[in-house]
């Protein structure tokens, strides 16, 4: 299964709900296909000027690494020097915090979600809300 526009979209306002019920500082959301392309995006009004990058950045690491980026942070703590470098290699397109989130379809990984904007773990908590909004699988989720 592919990830439709409506179930972006889905994502990003369920996440932005979650966000403004947990009075969360202004927040930028992105989808990201399985080949890492925007699908939805979304920045709040007074979300600082590099949330959208920095929102990109952990859907993209989630997508590349194929794990969620609380599960790559802490595996980075533990091998530094290999994350330094795959930091390098990816023109910093990775995040090491909570926040980038992958989607999952039937167990396949089709995309992934990155918030930022408050501490990572209320924006993984307001992606993981839009991901079970749009009636995703959680299975390997936090």
């Amino acid at each position: 299964m592919s990830l439709s526009l409506s179930a972006a979209q889905t994502i990003v306002t369920a996440a932005l709900a979650e966000a403004r019920a947990r009075s969360a500082k202004a927040l930028a959301v992105i989808v990201l296909d399985a080949g890492g392309h925007p699908v939805a995006f979304a920045r709040e009004d007074g979300a600082t000027m590099f949330r959208h990058d920095i929102a990109r950045a952990k859907a993209l690491g989630a997508i590349g690494m194929g794990d969620d980026t609380r599960v790559i942070a802490e595996r980075a703590k533990g091998n530094p020097a290999f994350f330094q470098s795959v930091t390098a290699v990816v023109g910093g397109n990775i995040a090491f915090s909570p926040g980038g989130v992958l989607i999952r379809d039937a167990g396949a990984v089709i995309g992934a979600v990155g918030i930022s904007g408050d501490t990572g773990d209320c924006d993984e908590e307001c992606a993981l809300a839009g991901i079970r909004a749009a009636g995703f699988n959680l299975e390997n989720a936090k």
